[in-house]
């Protein structure tokens, strides 16, 4: 009798077990149809002016979830259940590493110290600003029960940008000093508060002094040096394997696959290391992208190109496609119980915050950028460029979403009331931002760059302490003048000095042209 009881329960346990992976199956090819329709309507509205891919994923996933949501009778608006996890381990790496491997290395660098001052010291005076104001504001309109770490976590959380919507209607060719300063201050955003916002989780509120905010940013520039070192480690190591293996002579895929892995392992080992993955990843982009690509078949070039950005593609509609099912969970809207005025007071004050928070570093530092960067007219940047700059900044997406998962849930879920409502509220930010601030992205661009202003290339600029070849003048004023242009220009001197230290010893070693 007890064995057949056993095996009784066995075989409904498979059977549950059955049902559970059948609708696991369904659930997911259900989603993948769903991120094809999302492809083939953003191919369809690539060229409208009010719309790009990112709004348009969010459209769809508002749909989908209204659909699930009324054939679900108000129990579900979900395909699939978000995990931060998920995001972290799985989507967010080749997003980063897309971003390094496509950059244009040049651009980057010669406006790195500016990307720098954007994207660490602006993120912490917008932290700052975030975190202040919503501590004193949020008790204003009725809204309490966050801790001081959670209030720091908000300022992490809403200081991360998402500057898809503006790099999709900006242009290299027509303004690569411009784009160079969008992308590059995005992606160094984006690791930037996460680095901050972990630094922020390890932080011992109880014992808050003075010294603790040094205590912080000493960890910060620890995790980003020594991510930076191991992101670029790993490059050079792929890059000097397939040098010396040259998997070409066999299989294109093993070079591609090489690629992929170690790319990913670099993600890993800094995460394990409990580093930041974000830059690891980065870095480690960039400098497969200067060596490596050298080192495989032209085949290999177009191919890893091509996956790369496909796979950065798919990443990135998956998350926007979940945001917006997500706006319509049911069980986050019940579990808060804060009044309608309340939540709109939250809103408001968050994106009051985020708009005096983008101003109040992008200006100041643009004036400090053309002080310090250079004389020239060329290389300042304008009042039109700096609108577009903080335009750019003023959209909250994916890094966002998932921080304030991290924070206030668990696999998706909280039940707590102050905890769904600051869910809720960060899913409409980001929606509003998104959708709002996107849509306007367009017009405001041809407005502000009505002919998209040509700049010159960085070719065409003279660098410091490199004399021109039919240069008569004396070794004394050549050095004189050679002095007075270092000073003038000091990334372009280091630019000029690592290039030509880069052609001499590392290229032979780890592969590209010479």
């Amino acid at each position: 009798m007890a064995l057949d009881l056993f095996l009784l329960a066995g075989m409904v346990f498979d059977d549950n077990a059955a049902a559970a992976d059948r609708g696991r199956v369904v659930s997911v090819s259900m989603f993948v149809a769903v991120l094809c329709l999302c492809v083939v309507v953003g191919h369809l509205l690539e060229e409208n002016r009010w719309t790009n891919e990112s709004i348009t994923a969010i459209v769809i996933g508002c749909i989908v979830g209204t659909i699930i949501l009324v054939t679900s009778k108000g129990k579900n608006s979900h395909i699939v259940r978000f995990d931060q996890e998920l995001f972290f381990m799985y989507l967010l790496p080749p997003i980063i590493f897309n971003a390094g491997f496509q950059v244009k290395k040049k651009q980057f660098f010669h406006n790195f110290l500016t990307i720098l001052l954007f994207g660490i010291v602006g993120i912490f005076i917008s932290f700052a600003i975030i975190s202040a104001g919503s501590w004193k504001l949020f008790p204003k309109i009725g809204f309490t029960g966050l801790s001081i770490q959670e209030y720091l976590a908000l300022g992490a959380i809403f200081s991360s940008t998402d500057t898809v919507c503006t790099l999709q209607v900006l242009h290299q060719d027509d303004t690569p000093r411009l784009y160079s300063l969008v992308f590059g201050e995005g992606v160094v955003n984006d690791a930037t508060s996460i680095v901050l916002f972990n630094a922020i989780q390890k932080l011992d509120v109880s014992k808050l002094e003075g010294w603790a905010v040094l205590h912080v940013f000493g960890d910060f520039l620890y995790l980003f040096s020594t991510s930076t070192i191991l992101g670029i480690a790993i490059g050079l190591l792929t890059s000097y394997a397939l040098r010396v293996l040259y998997f070409g002579r066999h299989s294109t895929d093993r070079e591609i696959a090489l690629m992929v892995l170690m790319a990913y392992l670099s993600y890993m080992m800094a995460e394990l290391s409990q580093l930041s993955g974000i830059l690891t990843v980065f870095f480690c982009g960039i400098v497969m992208s200067h060596y490596a690509w050298h080192n495989v078949t032209e085949n290999s070039r177009i191919t890893a190109r091509h996956i790369f950005a496909t796979m950065s593609f798919i990443a990135e509609t998956f998350i926007f496609l979940y945001v917006g099912m997500d706006a319509l969970d049911i069980q986050k809207w019940k579990a808060m119980k804060t009044s309608l005025k309340t939540c709109f007071g939250i809103y408001g004050v968050i994106i009051f915050l985020v708009l005096l928070g983008r101003a109040a570093f992008v200006f100041p530092l643009s004036i400090l950028s053309n002080y310090i960067s250079s004389h020239s007219e060329a290389s300042l940047i304008t009042l039109r460029h700096q609108v577009v700059i903080w335009w750019a900044g003023l959209m909250r997406g994916a890094v966002s979403i998932a921080l304030a998962f991290s924070q206030f849930a668990h696999s998706g879920v909280t039940w707590d009331p102050v905890y769904a409502t600051m869910i809720t509220s960060t899913i409409v930010v980001v929606l509003f931002s998104t959708l709002v601030f996107g849509i306007l992205t367009k017009p405001l661009i041809n407005v502000v760059l009505p002919h998209h202003d040509q700049q010159p290339k960085a070719d065409d600029i003279t660098l410091p302490l490199i004399p021109p070849v039919d240069s008569a003048e004396s070794g004394l004023l050549q050095a004189r003048r050679s002095l007075s242009r270092l000073l003038a220009r000091p990334v372009h001197t280091i630019h000029a000095y690592w290039r030509k230290f880069d052609d001499k010893y590392m290229r032979p070693v780890f592969g590209g042209p010479t």
